[in-house]
């Protein structure tokens, strides 16, 4: 299972208009730890970021899905709850998770919500649909640990 993390980054950016505005922007990285996390964002957008910039903050989410779109540009945070019926009462009881969906507007974040839960069994209603300032969202890299240094003959 997979461990959202919110990455705050802060740099000068280059606006439209050619000018220089200090921005804070969110990205999401998969890691284990908050160390690793930050680690991760700072590789990951080393390439991207002319310029000085700093992680401001760091904190875990309680995203526990990601349906991706990679021709989407916007992140939209679905809230879904999950009914279940207690065997014993008979009491319809609702479990709410929240849904990182990529897509291009409102209906599509729809759309791909749906389509990613076109194979559930388990009933749900969607709560609320809402676009969220993230950039990016970095998945975890697999079969990425660092070889054991060398030793010198």
């Amino acid at each position: 299972m997979a461990n959202w993390f919110e990455c705050k980054v802060r740099y000068d950016k280059m606006m439209e208009n050619g000018l220089q505005k200090k921005v804070n922007e969110p990205y999401m990285v998969d890691a284990l730890s908050f160390t690793e996390a930050e680690a991760r964002i700072i590789e990951e957008l080393t390439p991207f970021i002319s310029g000085d910039f700093s992680v401001s903050a760091v904190k875990r989410t309680k995203i526990s899905e990601i349906f991706w779109d990679d021709s989407a540009d916007k992140w939209y945070l679905v809230k879904v709850a999950f009914i279940t019926i207690d065997e014993k009462t008979a009491v319809e009881k609702k479990s709410t998770t929240l849904i990182l969906v990529a897509a291009n507007d409102f209906k599509g974040a729809l759309d791909n919500f749906m389509e990613g839960m076109k194979g559930t069994m388990a009933d749900f209603e969607v709560v609320s649909i809402a676009e969220t300032p993230i950039m990016d969202v970095y998945k975890v890299k697999l079969g990425t640990t660092k070889p054991a240094e060398q030793t010198a003959e």
